[in-house]
């Protein structure tokens, strides 16, 4: 089992994460390019990134940020978003990154009398049609190289997202990640479509969860981690121990150490 953590928000330092991953015994640390220390001048910035790497032994994923919308109807912003996933790929390369992961966008949606229309639903041939766009995007630039980009469950996936993850997962460059925390506080509504998948399983993020509470330390919860984990493990993936603080994910790794896991 290959395990890494999050960037977290108490260490404000590429360096202080690694640090703490190290010390930790993990293997990769996740950057998050929702936080400013994490946007594309800093992971553009590739001796500082490969020296901390090398410093401290550890690998990187990147965790793109979660605004991320390919598909909005105003090219000028998916445009951005486009070019951004475009240079992070450049980055991935250069620093020898396997795993970039993103949530798919639900997009807009009006609330009728009667039901919520998500306007990626209502407009399916034009969102579908930049989905395709973007999957042919990423083929091109993450070609010749070991990337993939992984799609992480967050509140169930609808119907358009099913359609438009089924094209994308189609490339050898993209792959399913299992949100174990995620899954369990939506009644797992997305295990049935991901087990369906489950040769594009390839990266877990853990924690351990409570009805709708997420992100707690592992072992503190009520998530069959033994059995999700098993999975991982069958799969050969990653996992990211995603919670939010030192002490949780000190928690979580000793708990992981006690389960001889």
């Amino acid at each position: 089992m290959i395990y890494g953590m999050p960037a977290l928000l108490e260490l404000n330092t590429l360096e202080e994460n690694c640090r703490l991953c190290a010390k930790l015994g993990l293997n990769f640390l996740e950057l998050n390019m929702n936080l400013p220390q994490f946007q594309l001048p800093e992971l553009e910035n590739i001796k500082h990134l490969a020296d901390n790497k090398k410093k401290y032994g550890i690998e990187y994923t990147i965790h793109l940020d979660e605004n991320l919308n390919i598909c909005d109807f105003n090219y000028l912003v998916s445009d951005a978003y486009m070019n951004t996933v475009k240079r992070t790929i450049d980055a991935a390369k250069k620093l020898d990154i396997h795993i970039i992961n993103l949530h798919m966008n639900h997009g807009v949606y009006f609330t009728l009398p009667d039901r919520r229309v998500y306007l990626f639903d209502k407009y399916k041939d034009r969102y579908c049609q930049q989905i395709q766009r973007f999957k042919e995007m990423c083929e091109k630039e993450a070609k010749d190289s070991e990337i993939v980009l992984t799609i992480e469950n967050t509140d169930g996936f609808t119907s358009f997202e099913k359609e438009a993850v089924d094209l994308l997962v189609k490339s050898s460059h993209f792959g399913l990640t299992w949100d174990i925390g995620h899954s369990h506080a939506c009644q797992d509504a997305d295990e049935e479509y991901i087990v369906s998948h489950m040769d594009k399983l390839v990266h877990f993020h853990i924690h351990d969860g409570r009805k709708k509470e997420n992100h707690l330390p592992l072992g503190t919860g009520e998530i069959d981690l033994i059995g999700r984990l098993d999975m991982a493990r069958k799969n050969h993936c990653r996992c990211v121990i995603e919670t939010k603080t030192v002490d949780a994910l000190k928690t979580s790794v000793e708990w992981l150490m006690n389960n001889g896991l």
